[in-house]
């Protein structure tokens, strides 16, 4: 019986709030000010993690600790993973270690194609990922961003078949957006927001920012 929850679930539920679902599962960034204090805390979360065997992918930087939380197994968040959220937040309170949930964000990159196949099949081999369901791709260390290739009926010379798909948490996607069109950006399409905004930048490149919202319809 699989143990997954909706990205609902796990925000609502209590000891969630140092975390974001953004796209590729739970993320929290804890900010810690130094590599000594960050490597303690990545020392703590494995011990935890070891203890219930179940794994998260971190990321040790100078200043901050990052985690991505997700389970493989059911191709999504579970309550392993809330379970394990929880504890982990309690370790870096009991350090000191403060979250920055407005730092959470997850990056993809989407390619459009008429032969679906075929673009995977060369994307698969240059960038050394795995295949993932029937359009996706991932790479095997969990480094590098996710690409998805989508269908479309026909090629679009008029238009970049390459873009962006940037989730970052509900209550920083406003003011994501007002910098990035007061860099110099501007709204492509707006048609689906605010599930998602596709933006482009002063030469046309594009990128689609979308909230992970709780009450998306593919949650």
């Amino acid at each position: 019986m699989s143990d997954a929850i909706s990205p609902r679930e796990f925000r609502q539920s209590e000891g969630t709030g140092d975390w974001r679902v953004v796209g590729d599962g739970a993320r929290a960034l804890f900010r810690t000010g130094s590599f000594t204090r960050g490597a303690a805390l990545v020392a703590a979360i494995a011990e935890l993690a070891d203890a219930a065997d179940h794994h998260p992918d971190i990321d040790l930087r100078y200043g901050a600790v990052a985690v991505r939380l997700i389970s493989h197994d059911v191709g999504d968040i579970s309550r392993r993973d809330l379970a394990l959220a929880r504890a982990i937040s309690a370790a870096a309170a009991e350090q000191g270690l403060a979250a920055d949930p407005s730092a959470v964000q997850s990056l993809q990159i989407a390619i459009d194609a008429v032969d679906v196949a075929a673009v995977r099949r060369f994307w698969q081999a240059v960038l050394g990922h795995d295949p993932v369901d029937d359009a996706d791709l991932s790479d095997p260390l969990g480094v590098l961003p996710n690409v998805w290739v989508q269908q479309i009926d026909a090629a679009r010379p008029e238009r970049n078949t390459v873009h962006l798909d940037l989730y970052v948490p509900t209550d920083v996607v406003e003011e994501r957006l007002a910098a990035a069109l007061a860099a110099g950006g501007r709204v492509v399409n707006d048609e689906n927001a605010p599930e998602w905004w596709t933006l482009a930048d002063p030469e046309g490149n594009e990128v689609d920012l979308a909230p992970w919202r709780d009450d998306s319809p593919w949650k």
